[in-house]
């Protein structure tokens, strides 16, 4: 499971570097290093497992709607962690999510969350206008 939040900056190439804590769950075949990369519709780019995309698409191929084909499959891309641990962010994807240079990874339970430092402060702004309560559901 990926959880808590790191501040990183893209490389002149538009790599990544994934923080040591998520390599190993991140490449669970050490065969294949490939990783899926999807445009989210809240802005940011979603992060994950090679495998969970996959069983994502193959529901979505059989049941799922043109608007859910064209997130999960269209606006994907399945690049691969390198020796050194980084991941190539496609420039299309980078431009549908505003990445510019500096960015923050949220760890969000079966993936991690992409976004640019400005989106993101933007995003929590937003949800805070919109009143969530996020402890509504937590008892003490």
């Amino acid at each position: 499971m990926f959880y808590g939040v790191a501040a990183l900056s893209l490389d002149v190439k538009g790599r990544m570097t994934i923080p040591v804590r998520y390599r190993d769950y991140l490449s669970e075949d050490k065969a294949s290093n490939n990783l899926a990369l999807v445009e989210s519709d809240e802005g940011c780019l979603l992060l994950m497992r090679h495998s969970t995309w996959s069983k994502k698409v193959e529901g979505l191929l059989k049941n799922g709607t043109d608007i859910q084909r064209r997130f999960w499959i269209g606006l994907s891309d399945t690049p691969e962690l390198d020796r050194s641990g980084r991941v190539l962010i496609n420039a299309v994807l980078r431009e549908g999510a505003a990445i510019k240079k500096e960015i923050v990874l949220l760890g969000v339970g079966d993936y991690l969350e992409i976004w640019d430092s400005l989106m993101l402060k933007n995003h929590k702004s937003s949800a805070r206008n919109r009143k969530l309560n996020i402890g509504d559901n937590f008892s003490e």
